[in-house]
């Protein structure tokens, strides 16, 4: 009894042998046509006999599996997962197929990120971008590509979990660029790698090589760190990290910059003034600063001092339109008190006089923004915003051509929009 049942045993084993291995020729026949759905059938049957494979067979159903998967480059990010998760389970043999297969998943996950990207699709291309970066863990770039397309279609809880684990790598995105002038145009080109860039250099289309460092991409991805934790309601993370960011890099006005920017959205002004300050201590010819410090000013009543960083501005930066609009806004603002002491005036003649005297400082408050928007309008022609106050001001002057040239300029601007 015993003798026929170890024959029966040895059998039946026999008889899986000999299916598996005829579900795996079946799958890598299939793959080899291209079949892939019908190599997935095959290793769907193959995988019952798992438990009666050795480790060899099983490599081999491994193997197959992330080929079909892959689909020649036609799976979607699912299948390369699945395929992904397959070569992992490839130990000992195919070592030189799994590598190429590898590079081929990680080239056809950045093909589609890329069209993705191209497309406008920033959240498929940024799980594209992401799982190109997974399959190697080497290349940080794309994971950093990953974690800016998600931030541009607000997938915040994605990007933060990406930017806290590029700030975990010590991610920098600083790399040498390769550049060199273009024959043709004389302008500079930058070059994916320094092989195309010698290589244009020696078919002479480009001549000047050189090479430069890029900038680090640290204190964007700090800020963005910063900016999601401040969205979420997480003050403290935000404000922490700009700290460490800055303890790094003291030097660095972008950061600084970055935590004033934190501070003003969670309403921490006298906060946001300090850095500012701070930050203009560090670049004095910084136009934005002056301009931001004059906006502090400005809602704190320092209306001279709002006046004096506005111009600081102008003088850094000729055309800061938005200093010289802020500016009109400031002058016009003096008219409020006049206004209300001429509504309360009463109708004796000493009032008429009082009258006469308010009017008169009320003229010259809007001659005196003239100059202001005037030049506003002068850098951007299409400022709605100045072409209407200077039409107002026009009226109330009683300059009816002007008024009415102005006039009609505002009607453009607004059929044009």
């Amino acid at each position: 009894m015993k003798k026929q049942i170890f024959i029966a045993l040895t059998f039946a084993i026999c008889s899986f042998s000999f299916a598996q291995k005829k579900e795996l020729k079946a799958a890598e026949k299939a793959i080899k046509g291209a079949n892939f759905s019908e190599a997935k059938t095959a290793l769907t049957q193959a995988e019952a006999f798992m438990d009666a494979m050795d480790d060899k067979s099983k490599e081999k159903y491994h193997y197959l599996k992330a080929q079909a998967f892959y689909s020649g480059g036609k799976g979607k990010l699912k299948d390369y997962k699945v395929a992904l998760a397959s070569l992992k389970k490839v130990k000992s043999t195919y070592k030189e197929e799994k590598k190429k297969l590898k590079q081929e998943i990680s080239n056809s996950l950045l093909t589609e990120g890329n069209k993705a990207y191209e497309a406008k699709d920033y959240s498929k291309a940024s799980k594209y971008f992401e799982n190109a970066y997974n399959v190697t863990k080497k290349d940080t770039l794309f994971l950093y590509y990953a974690a800016a397309t998600a931030v541009s279609v607000q997938e915040y809880d994605r990007a933060l979990g990406i930017y806290e684990q590029l700030k975990a790598l010590g991610f920098t995105g600083k790399a040498t660029q390769y550049y060199a002038v273009n024959n043709e145009t004389g302008q500079e080109d930058l070059f994916t790698n320094k092989q195309m860039r010698d290589l244009s250099v020696k078919t002479k289309t480009h001549k000047d090589p050189s090479e430069k460092l890029s900038e680090s991409k640290k204190p964007e991805i700090v800020k963005n760190i910063a900016l999601i934790y401040v969205s979420q309601g997480d003050n403290e993370k935000a404000i922490e990290a700009m700290k460490d960011a800055r303890a790094e890099s003291p030097d660095d006005v972008n950061l600084l910059l970055s935590e004033a920017n934190v501070h003003f959205k969670m309403g921490n002004t006298e906060k946001f003034k300090a850095l500012l300050e701070e930050a203009t201590a560090m670049a004095p010819d910084n136009a934005e600063l002056q301009y931001n410090l004059g906006v502090i000013a400005a809602d704190s009543d320092e209306k001279e001092k709002a006046k004096q960083y506005y111009e600081r501005a102008i003088e850094i930066k000729p055309d800061y339109i938005n200093a010289y609009i802020n500016l009109s806004a400031l002058i016009l603002s003096k008219e409020g008190a006049i206004i209300e002491e001429m509504n309360g005036l009463g109708t004796s003649a000493a009032d008429d006089k009082r009258y006469e005297e308010l009017r008169e400082q009320r003229q010259g408050i809007y001659r005196d923004a003239i100059p202001y928007l005037s030049k506003a309008l002068e850098i951007d022609a299409k400022s709605l915003n100045a072409a209407k106050t200077l039409m107002n001001i026009y009226s109330i002057l009683g300059e009816t051509d002007k008024y009415k040239a102005m006039k009609a300029k505002v009607e453009e601007l607004e059929s044009a929009n």
